[in-house]
Protein backbone atom coordinates (compact mmCIF):
# COMPACT_ATOMS: atom_id res chain seq x y z
CA UNK A 1 0.00 0.00 0.00
CA UNK A 2 1.35 3.48 -1.08
CA UNK A 3 2.17 6.04 1.93
CA UNK A 4 0.40 8.92 2.80
CA UNK A 5 1.23 12.39 1.33
CA UNK A 6 -1.23 14.42 2.64
CA UNK A 7 -2.87 13.97 6.24
CA UNK A 8 -5.36 16.95 7.00
CA UNK A 9 -7.09 16.68 10.55
CA UNK A 10 -10.10 18.63 12.07
CA UNK A 11 -8.76 21.68 9.81
CA UNK A 12 -11.15 24.12 10.32
CA UNK A 13 -10.77 28.14 8.86
CA UNK A 14 -12.30 31.33 10.11
CA UNK A 15 -12.92 34.51 9.18
CA UNK A 16 -14.30 37.52 10.65
CA UNK A 17 -16.68 39.60 8.51
CA UNK A 18 -17.66 43.26 9.43
CA UNK A 19 -20.82 44.82 8.47
CA UNK A 20 -21.78 48.28 8.29
CA UNK A 21 -25.18 49.54 9.39
CA UNK A 22 -27.42 51.07 6.49
CA UNK A 23 -27.70 54.64 6.61
CA UNK A 24 -30.94 54.91 4.61
CA UNK A 25 -32.87 56.11 7.08
CA UNK A 26 -30.70 58.84 8.87
CA UNK A 27 -32.44 62.32 7.81
CA UNK A 28 -30.38 65.24 6.34
CA UNK A 29 -29.80 67.14 9.44
CA UNK A 30 -28.38 63.74 11.23
CA UNK A 31 -25.58 63.79 8.55
CA UNK A 32 -24.96 67.55 8.58
CA UNK A 33 -24.41 67.17 12.27
CA UNK A 34 -21.63 64.09 11.95
CA UNK A 35 -20.30 65.75 8.84
CA UNK A 36 -19.61 68.94 11.40
CA UNK A 37 -18.47 66.94 14.49
CA UNK A 38 -15.99 65.33 11.92
CA UNK A 39 -14.62 68.81 10.79
CA UNK A 40 -14.12 69.05 14.46
CA UNK A 41 -12.12 66.13 14.82
CA UNK A 42 -14.83 63.80 16.71
CA UNK A 43 -15.08 60.41 15.25
CA UNK A 44 -17.75 58.97 17.66
CA UNK A 45 -20.69 59.22 15.59
CA UNK A 46 -19.68 56.98 12.51
CA UNK A 47 -21.42 53.99 11.06
CA UNK A 48 -22.21 51.68 13.66
CA UNK A 49 -20.21 47.75 12.59
CA UNK A 50 -21.26 44.65 13.98
CA UNK A 51 -18.57 41.59 13.46
CA UNK A 52 -19.47 37.65 12.51
CA UNK A 53 -17.71 34.74 12.39
CA UNK A 54 -17.33 32.70 9.25
CA UNK A 55 -15.80 29.52 8.87
CA UNK A 56 -15.09 28.82 5.29
CA UNK A 57 -13.99 24.85 6.33
CA UNK A 58 -15.11 23.39 9.68
CA UNK A 59 -13.39 19.97 11.02
CA UNK A 60 -12.21 19.02 7.67
CA UNK A 61 -10.39 15.83 7.81
CA UNK A 62 -8.86 13.19 4.88
CA UNK A 63 -5.65 11.43 3.92
CA UNK A 64 -4.52 11.28 0.17
CA UNK A 65 -2.04 8.80 -0.72
CA UNK A 66 1.04 8.89 -3.36
CA UNK A 67 -0.35 8.58 -6.66
CA UNK A 68 -4.07 9.23 -5.98
CA UNK A 69 -5.89 11.65 -8.10
CA UNK A 70 -8.44 13.30 -5.84
CA UNK A 71 -10.77 15.70 -7.06
CA UNK A 72 -12.37 18.10 -5.01
CA UNK A 73 -15.70 19.37 -6.05
CA UNK A 74 -18.57 21.18 -4.41
CA UNK A 75 -20.75 24.18 -5.24
CA UNK A 76 -19.64 27.95 -5.17
CA UNK A 77 -18.68 28.73 -1.47
CA UNK A 78 -18.16 25.39 0.10
CA UNK A 79 -14.48 25.89 0.78
CA UNK A 80 -12.55 24.16 -2.19
CA UNK A 81 -10.32 26.99 -2.91
CA UNK A 82 -9.60 27.95 0.89
CA UNK A 83 -8.76 24.06 1.36
CA UNK A 84 -6.33 24.39 -1.74
CA UNK A 85 -4.71 27.78 -0.40
CA UNK A 86 -4.02 25.62 3.36
CA UNK A 87 -2.83 22.48 1.46
CA UNK A 88 -0.46 25.26 -0.79
CA UNK A 89 0.70 26.64 2.45
CA UNK A 90 -0.58 30.06 1.25
CA UNK A 91 -3.07 30.24 4.48
CA UNK A 92 -3.11 28.72 7.76
CA UNK A 93 -5.66 27.11 9.18
CA UNK A 94 -7.53 28.64 12.18
CA UNK A 95 -7.74 25.41 13.62
CA UNK A 96 -6.25 21.46 12.78
CA UNK A 97 -3.57 20.81 11.13
CA UNK A 98 -2.51 19.25 8.33
CA UNK A 99 1.02 16.87 7.13
CA UNK A 100 2.45 16.86 3.64
CA UNK A 101 5.04 15.04 2.33
CA UNK A 102 6.91 15.90 -0.60
CA UNK A 103 7.19 18.67 -2.80
CA UNK A 104 4.41 20.78 -3.74
CA UNK A 105 3.74 22.95 -6.98
CA UNK A 106 0.16 24.80 -7.17
CA UNK A 107 -1.87 26.64 -9.80
CA UNK A 108 -4.72 28.13 -8.01
CA UNK A 109 -5.09 31.36 -10.18
CA UNK A 110 -3.96 33.38 -13.42
CA UNK A 111 -0.44 34.38 -12.14
CA UNK A 112 0.01 32.17 -9.00
CA UNK A 113 3.58 32.50 -8.18
CA UNK A 114 4.67 34.36 -10.96
CA UNK A 115 6.48 38.43 -10.95
CA UNK A 116 4.59 40.06 -13.65
CA UNK A 117 7.83 42.37 -13.93
CA UNK A 118 9.45 39.52 -15.23
CA UNK A 119 10.35 38.14 -18.37
CA UNK A 120 8.84 34.48 -19.00
CA UNK A 121 11.66 32.84 -18.90
CA UNK A 122 13.03 34.28 -15.84
CA UNK A 123 9.77 33.53 -14.09
CA UNK A 124 10.59 29.42 -15.36
CA UNK A 125 13.72 29.16 -13.13
CA UNK A 126 12.19 31.68 -10.40
CA UNK A 127 9.55 29.30 -10.09
CA UNK A 128 12.12 26.35 -10.31
CA UNK A 129 14.09 28.11 -7.51
CA UNK A 130 10.24 28.21 -5.42
CA UNK A 131 10.34 24.30 -5.91
CA UNK A 132 13.38 23.81 -4.53
CA UNK A 133 14.50 22.57 -8.35
CA UNK A 134 18.60 23.51 -9.00
CA UNK A 135 19.30 25.86 -12.27
CA UNK A 136 20.67 22.92 -13.82
CA UNK A 137 16.91 20.31 -13.21
CA UNK A 138 15.14 23.60 -14.28
CA UNK A 139 17.08 24.10 -17.61
CA UNK A 140 16.68 20.31 -18.06
CA UNK A 141 13.23 21.11 -18.22
CA UNK A 142 13.35 24.12 -20.32
CA UNK A 143 12.46 23.10 -23.81
CA UNK A 144 9.54 21.07 -22.78
CA UNK A 145 8.12 24.10 -20.82
CA UNK A 146 8.27 26.20 -23.54
CA UNK A 147 7.05 24.05 -26.35
CA UNK A 148 4.23 22.35 -23.86
CA UNK A 149 3.35 26.11 -23.14
CA UNK A 150 3.88 27.10 -26.78
CA UNK A 151 4.83 30.72 -25.90
CA UNK A 152 8.32 30.68 -27.85
CA UNK A 153 7.92 34.15 -29.23
CA UNK A 154 7.27 35.83 -26.05
CA UNK A 155 9.79 34.31 -23.92
CA UNK A 156 11.65 36.97 -23.03
CA UNK A 157 8.55 39.55 -22.69
CA UNK A 158 7.33 40.62 -19.22
CA UNK A 159 4.56 38.48 -18.45
CA UNK A 160 2.46 41.62 -17.33
CA UNK A 161 2.23 41.88 -21.19
CA UNK A 162 0.45 38.02 -21.56
CA UNK A 163 -3.09 37.46 -21.89
CA UNK A 164 -4.80 35.43 -19.46
CA UNK A 165 -4.36 32.48 -21.46
CA UNK A 166 -0.55 32.89 -21.99
CA UNK A 167 -0.11 33.46 -18.14
CA UNK A 168 -1.64 29.95 -17.92
CA UNK A 169 -0.21 28.07 -20.53
CA UNK A 170 3.37 29.04 -19.06
CA UNK A 171 2.17 28.78 -15.41
CA UNK A 172 0.94 25.29 -15.88
CA UNK A 173 3.70 24.06 -17.80
CA UNK A 174 5.93 25.39 -15.09
CA UNK A 175 4.00 23.55 -12.37
CA UNK A 176 3.47 20.03 -13.96
CA UNK A 177 7.40 19.54 -15.89
CA UNK A 178 9.34 20.11 -12.94
CA UNK A 179 8.82 17.12 -11.01
CA UNK A 180 6.46 17.99 -8.12
CA UNK A 181 5.61 15.02 -6.03
CA UNK A 182 2.17 16.65 -5.41
CA UNK A 183 0.42 19.26 -8.04
CA UNK A 184 -2.52 21.11 -6.71
CA UNK A 185 -4.40 22.56 -9.52
CA UNK A 186 -7.88 24.69 -8.99
CA UNK A 187 -10.31 24.97 -12.03
CA UNK A 188 -8.04 28.39 -13.36
CA UNK A 189 -7.39 25.71 -16.43
CA UNK A 190 -11.04 26.96 -17.70
CA UNK A 191 -9.37 30.10 -18.60
CA UNK A 192 -7.39 28.35 -21.34
CA UNK A 193 -8.81 27.25 -25.20
CA UNK A 194 -10.40 24.01 -25.34
CA UNK A 195 -7.24 22.59 -27.22
CA UNK A 196 -4.84 23.35 -24.29
CA UNK A 197 -7.27 22.12 -21.57
CA UNK A 198 -6.86 18.82 -23.71
CA UNK A 199 -3.40 19.05 -23.48
CA UNK A 200 -3.80 19.72 -19.49
CA UNK A 201 -5.95 16.76 -18.58
CA UNK A 202 -3.39 14.49 -20.41
CA UNK A 203 -0.38 15.94 -18.87
CA UNK A 204 -1.96 15.65 -15.31
CA UNK A 205 -2.70 11.83 -16.30
CA UNK A 206 0.88 11.16 -17.05
CA UNK A 207 1.94 12.68 -14.45
CA UNK A 208 -0.20 10.77 -11.93
CA UNK A 209 -0.05 7.06 -14.13
CA UNK A 210 3.77 7.52 -15.60
CA UNK A 211 5.06 9.20 -12.29
CA UNK A 212 3.54 8.09 -10.13
CA UNK A 213 2.61 11.59 -8.56
CA UNK A 214 0.07 13.05 -6.54
CA UNK A 215 -2.78 15.22 -8.53
CA UNK A 216 -5.46 17.38 -6.33
CA UNK A 217 -8.01 19.02 -8.95
CA UNK A 218 -10.89 21.60 -8.39
CA UNK A 219 -13.48 21.84 -10.78
CA UNK A 220 -17.37 21.87 -11.34
CA UNK A 221 -17.36 19.53 -14.53
CA UNK A 222 -18.16 16.57 -12.78
CA UNK A 223 -17.20 14.52 -16.21
CA UNK A 224 -13.52 16.01 -16.36
CA UNK A 225 -13.60 14.42 -12.77
CA UNK A 226 -14.93 11.51 -13.29
CA UNK A 227 -12.35 10.94 -16.11
CA UNK A 228 -9.45 12.08 -13.99
CA UNK A 229 -9.76 11.20 -10.84
CA UNK A 230 -10.03 8.28 -8.78
CA UNK A 231 -10.95 9.41 -5.36
CA UNK A 232 -13.02 12.46 -4.67
CA UNK A 233 -14.53 14.42 -1.92
CA UNK A 234 -17.46 16.32 -1.86
CA UNK A 235 -17.66 20.20 0.45
CA UNK A 236 -20.70 21.75 1.07
CA UNK A 237 -20.76 24.90 3.66
CA UNK A 238 -17.21 23.93 4.55
CA UNK A 239 -17.42 20.65 5.56
CA UNK A 240 -17.00 16.93 3.95
CA UNK A 241 -20.42 15.33 3.65
CA UNK A 242 -19.21 12.67 1.00
CA UNK A 243 -15.78 11.38 0.26
CA UNK A 244 -14.42 7.98 -1.42
CA UNK A 245 -15.24 6.53 -5.02
CA UNK A 246 -15.36 9.04 -7.69
CA UNK A 247 -18.54 8.25 -9.03
CA UNK A 248 -20.74 7.73 -5.76
CA UNK A 249 -19.39 10.90 -4.79
CA UNK A 250 -20.22 12.73 -8.14
CA UNK A 251 -23.82 10.85 -7.78
CA UNK A 252 -24.20 12.50 -4.09
CA UNK A 253 -23.30 16.16 -5.59
CA UNK A 254 -25.57 15.86 -8.56
CA UNK A 255 -28.61 14.17 -6.38
CA UNK A 256 -31.79 16.18 -6.28
CA UNK A 257 -31.12 19.57 -5.04
CA UNK A 258 -33.39 21.35 -2.01
CA UNK A 259 -35.48 23.24 -4.13
CA UNK A 260 -38.51 22.16 -4.89
CA UNK A 261 -38.78 21.17 -8.87
CA UNK A 262 -40.55 23.55 -10.86
CA UNK A 263 -43.87 22.66 -11.97
CA UNK A 264 -46.76 24.38 -13.86
CA UNK A 265 -50.73 24.42 -12.71
CA UNK A 266 -52.93 26.53 -14.40
CA UNK A 267 -55.65 28.18 -13.37
CA UNK A 268 -59.39 26.73 -14.07
CA UNK A 269 -61.13 28.62 -16.82
CA UNK A 270 -64.74 27.54 -17.82
CA UNK A 271 -64.82 26.12 -21.29
CA UNK A 272 -61.40 26.06 -22.00
CA UNK A 273 -58.40 23.74 -22.57
CA UNK A 274 -55.55 23.85 -19.94
CA UNK A 275 -52.95 21.83 -18.00
CA UNK A 276 -53.63 21.17 -15.01
CA UNK A 277 -50.47 20.21 -13.70
CA UNK A 278 -46.76 19.17 -16.04
CA UNK A 279 -43.54 18.34 -13.77
CA UNK A 280 -40.00 17.16 -14.64
CA UNK A 281 -38.79 13.86 -13.16
CA UNK A 282 -36.87 10.63 -13.71
CA UNK A 283 -37.78 6.79 -14.64
CA UNK A 284 -39.02 6.16 -11.10
CA UNK A 285 -40.85 8.88 -10.86
CA UNK A 286 -38.87 11.43 -8.51
CA UNK A 287 -38.95 14.90 -9.30
CA UNK A 288 -36.27 16.68 -9.52
CA UNK A 289 -34.20 19.82 -11.42
CA UNK A 290 -30.38 18.18 -11.85
CA UNK A 291 -30.17 14.52 -14.01
CA UNK A 292 -26.89 12.55 -15.19
CA UNK A 293 -26.47 12.61 -18.96
CA UNK A 294 -27.06 8.98 -19.00
CA UNK A 295 -29.94 8.66 -17.32
CA UNK A 296 -33.68 9.11 -18.62
CA UNK A 297 -35.60 12.19 -18.14
CA UNK A 298 -39.47 12.07 -17.62
CA UNK A 299 -42.01 15.03 -18.35
CA UNK A 300 -45.51 14.35 -17.32
CA UNK A 301 -48.48 16.46 -18.86
CA UNK A 302 -51.82 16.54 -17.68
CA UNK A 303 -55.16 18.16 -19.31
CA UNK A 304 -58.13 18.88 -18.78
CA UNK A 305 -60.28 19.20 -22.06
CA UNK A 306 -63.21 20.90 -21.95
CA UNK A 307 -63.39 22.80 -25.20
CA UNK A 308 -62.53 19.07 -27.12
CA UNK A 309 -62.07 18.67 -31.11
CA UNK A 310 -60.98 15.33 -32.70
CA UNK A 311 -58.04 17.85 -34.62
CA UNK A 312 -56.94 18.57 -30.73
CA UNK A 313 -53.39 17.89 -30.63
CA UNK A 314 -50.31 18.55 -27.17
CA UNK A 315 -47.09 20.95 -28.53
CA UNK A 316 -44.20 20.76 -27.01
CA UNK A 317 -40.86 22.81 -27.45
CA UNK A 318 -37.51 21.96 -25.87
CA UNK A 319 -35.33 24.66 -25.93
CA UNK A 320 -31.25 24.99 -24.97
CA UNK A 321 -29.95 27.64 -22.73
CA UNK A 322 -30.06 30.64 -25.63
CA UNK A 323 -33.91 29.62 -26.27
CA UNK A 324 -33.20 27.70 -29.44
CA UNK A 325 -35.07 25.07 -30.82
CA UNK A 326 -34.06 21.52 -29.72
CA UNK A 327 -36.82 19.59 -31.16
CA UNK A 328 -40.36 20.10 -31.40
CA UNK A 329 -43.50 17.69 -31.32
CA UNK A 330 -47.23 17.88 -32.37
CA UNK A 331 -48.93 14.62 -30.45
CA UNK A 332 -52.41 14.17 -31.50
CA UNK A 333 -54.57 13.52 -28.29
CA UNK A 334 -57.46 11.66 -30.72
CA UNK A 335 -55.30 8.68 -30.89
CA UNK A 336 -54.89 8.90 -27.11
CA UNK A 337 -58.35 8.32 -26.55
CA UNK A 338 -59.39 11.40 -24.97
CA UNK A 339 -62.77 12.57 -25.18
CA UNK A 340 -64.71 16.27 -24.27
CA UNK A 341 -64.86 17.02 -20.38
CA UNK A 342 -61.83 13.68 -19.70
CA UNK A 343 -59.23 14.64 -18.30
CA UNK A 344 -55.76 13.64 -19.57
CA UNK A 345 -52.16 12.26 -18.58
CA UNK A 346 -49.41 12.21 -20.70
CA UNK A 347 -45.58 10.78 -20.54
CA UNK A 348 -42.75 12.07 -22.57
CA UNK A 349 -40.00 10.13 -21.83
CA UNK A 350 -35.78 11.86 -23.12
CA UNK A 351 -33.89 8.42 -23.69
CA UNK A 352 -30.65 8.25 -21.85
CA UNK A 353 -27.46 9.79 -23.18
CA UNK A 354 -29.39 11.84 -25.65
CA UNK A 355 -28.84 15.55 -24.20
CA UNK A 356 -25.83 16.83 -24.03
CA UNK A 357 -24.52 18.46 -20.93
CA UNK A 358 -26.50 22.18 -20.07
CA UNK A 359 -29.67 23.79 -19.57
CA UNK A 360 -32.91 23.23 -21.20
CA UNK A 361 -36.63 24.61 -20.35
CA UNK A 362 -40.00 24.01 -22.24
CA UNK A 363 -42.50 25.80 -24.31
CA UNK A 364 -46.36 23.60 -24.07
CA UNK A 365 -49.60 24.69 -25.42
CA UNK A 366 -52.75 22.52 -26.41
CA UNK A 367 -53.15 23.43 -29.75
CA UNK A 368 -55.91 23.46 -32.42
CA UNK A 369 -54.86 23.43 -35.84
CA UNK A 370 -56.03 27.28 -37.17
CA UNK A 371 -57.02 28.33 -33.94
CA UNK A 372 -55.78 30.44 -31.43
CA UNK A 373 -53.27 28.11 -29.06
CA UNK A 374 -55.37 27.24 -25.68
CA UNK A 375 -52.76 27.45 -22.53
CA UNK A 376 -49.69 28.56 -23.81
CA UNK A 377 -47.23 28.04 -21.07
CA UNK A 378 -43.38 29.52 -21.99
CA UNK A 379 -40.27 28.66 -20.86
CA UNK A 380 -40.89 26.81 -18.19
CA UNK A 381 -39.91 22.97 -16.18
CA UNK A 382 -36.25 24.34 -16.43
CA UNK A 383 -34.04 21.07 -15.50
CA UNK A 384 -30.13 20.84 -16.14
CA UNK A 385 -28.51 17.81 -17.59
CA UNK A 386 -24.79 17.37 -16.08
CA UNK A 387 -22.19 15.40 -17.46
CA UNK A 388 -20.28 12.79 -15.47
CA UNK A 389 -18.49 11.14 -17.95
CA UNK A 390 -19.41 11.64 -21.67
CA UNK A 391 -16.80 11.61 -24.11
CA UNK A 392 -17.32 14.97 -24.26
CA UNK A 393 -16.19 16.27 -20.90
CA UNK A 394 -12.56 16.91 -21.08
CA UNK A 395 -13.80 19.55 -23.95
CA UNK A 396 -14.27 22.39 -21.15
CA UNK A 397 -16.38 25.08 -22.46
CA UNK A 398 -17.15 23.46 -26.02
CA UNK A 399 -20.23 24.37 -27.66
CA UNK A 400 -20.95 20.97 -29.38
CA UNK A 401 -24.79 20.72 -29.48
CA UNK A 402 -27.68 19.84 -27.85
CA UNK A 403 -28.15 15.79 -29.18
CA UNK A 404 -25.83 12.92 -28.81
CA UNK A 405 -25.65 11.70 -32.48
CA UNK A 406 -26.20 8.30 -32.91
CA UNK A 407 -24.31 7.41 -36.02
CA UNK A 408 -22.54 4.42 -37.67
CA UNK A 409 -19.39 4.27 -39.75
CA UNK A 410 -18.96 2.10 -42.43
CA UNK A 411 -15.54 1.89 -44.28
CA UNK A 412 -16.18 1.30 -47.44
CA UNK A 413 -12.45 0.18 -49.73
CA UNK A 414 -11.42 2.03 -52.38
Amino acid sequence: MSASVIVAEGLAKKFVISHQRSEKNRTLRDKIARKARGLLGDRTDGPARTKEEFYALQDVSFEVRAGDRLGIIGRNGAGKSTLLKILSRITEPSAGRVTINGRVASLLEVGTGFHPELTGRENIYLNGAILGMSRQEVRAKFDEIVAFAEVERFLDTPVKRYSSGMYVRLAFAVAAHLEPEILIVDEVLAVGDVQFQQKCLGKMEDVSSQGGRTVLFVSHNTGVISRLCNKAILLDRGAIIASGDTAAVIAQYVRPNDKAPASIRSPAVEGQNRFTTAFMSDKLGEQRGDYRYDEEVVVTVEMALNDYTDDLELAMRLMDKLKHPVFTIHEKLKSHQAGAGRPLRMRLALPAVFLTPGRYSWVMCINKPGVRNSDLQDDVLPFNVIDTGSEFSRYQGADYGCVFARYSVELIAS
